[in-house]
């Protein structure tokens, strides 16, 4: 295997791992709206990824960073043609972050009610937008023998890749809902556990259209095997939930996302972003990759950072993996 083939397995390693830990932070914050009944309850739900959600968020960074060093093509293309739906989730996570950390700064209703809209909405939208994206990469889009994106907004916004938006939405929320089970204490743990097994429902539905169609699409023997991963994990974690089993329910939720990822990634292999006007001007893992000697430099920094951060993340989570619950909330209080 070559180093840029290993350099597209560990970016979509990395794209993996982000969207599994991001995207129950991202159904938490819809949550906010669906599942909590007051502030109280509000507060208890951004407690649960209080510790954790900027060192998620690192995994985008990293993501990206690897993305422009390692096939520069790749990163140029897709942030000029995907740049207004990349801003807006810049700007949302921008907010998002803003929100999480100003929302308890001053005692007022009104200052509080409207960072927690905020937290919701900007939760909402990224977990939109990137279904829409990573549909568009798997479906094509319209790039030119310069490697240049050449279409517009609304080649985006086709029926496929709107799904795959509605698909991340529903699958980062019910993650979100059994976090929350898994997280949490009393009436709220009782209320996420019923909502996720609704919403795992509703997600089965959806990612079932929106997968078989990319394997009728795009599809080979391995991606195929990544479907079926994808599918006996998302109903094996709605029938933990229903078991009350949330711990196996959230490993099984976040097998989901990465089986689906997986899939997606593999149907793309070995394109990077293909065109949907000539093949041959599809950007692939040769075409779109750095030199070798700086492929290389980047797998010797990457052995000696990777284990590390994936030590301290790990000890993060072990250190926050008490329960909270509303008399957590009102101990605080007073």
């Amino acid at each position: 295997m070559e180093l840029h083939d290993v350099w597209f397995v560990l970016i979509a390693v990395l794209w993996i791992g982000y969207f599994f830990l991001e995207g129950f932070d991202f159904g938490i914050g819809v949550l906010t709206k669906l599942l909590a009944r007051d502030r109280t309850e509000r507060r208890v739900l951004i407690n649960t990824i209080g510790p954790v959600w900027d060192g998620n968020e690192v995994w985008l960074l990293t993501a990206g960073g690897a993305t422009f060093a390692a096939f520069p093509e790749w990163y140029a293309t897709m942030f000029s043609g995907f740049y207004l739906p990349l801003l807006v989730i810049l700007v949302c996570l921008i907010v998002r972050g803003v929100a999480f950390e100003y929302r308890a700064k001053r005692p007022e209703e009104r200052w509080q009610t409207n960072w927690e809209h905020a937290i919701f909405w900007t939760s909402l939208v990224p977990a939109v937008l990137w279904g829409v994206a990573f549909g568009n990469i798997v479906r094509g889009v319209k790039i030119d023998k310069d490697f240049e994106y050449v279409g517009s907004l609304g080649d985006l916004l086709n029926p496929y890749a709107l799904l795959g938006g509605l698909v991340t939405l529903t699958l980062f929320t019910f993650h979100g809902a059994v976090f929350a089970s898994l997280k949490t204490l009393g009436d709220i743990r009782a209320r996420a556990r019923k909502l996720a097994l609704t919403l795992g429902l509703v997600t089965a539905a959806l990612a079932l259209v929106f997968l078989l169609w990319t394997q009728a699409g795009k599809g080979d023997g391995t991606s195929l095997i990544a479907l079926i991963v994808a599918v006996v994990a998302l109903f094996g974690a709605v029938g933990a939930i229903k078991a009350g089993r949330e711990g196996w329910s959230f490993a099984l939720s976040g097998i989901t996302i990465a089986a689906v990822f997986a899939m997606l990634f593999l149907t793309m292999f070995p394109n990077v972003m293909p065109s949907s006007l000539d093949p041959a001007w599809s950007l692939t893992v040769t075409n779109a990759s750095s030199s070798p000697y700086t492929l290389k430099i980047m797998t010797w920094l990457a052995a000696i950072a990777t284990p590390l951060v994936l030590l301290y993340q790990s000890w993060t989570y072990w250190v926050f993996r008490k329960r909270i619950g509303t008399k957590h909330i009102a101990d605080a209080a007073h």
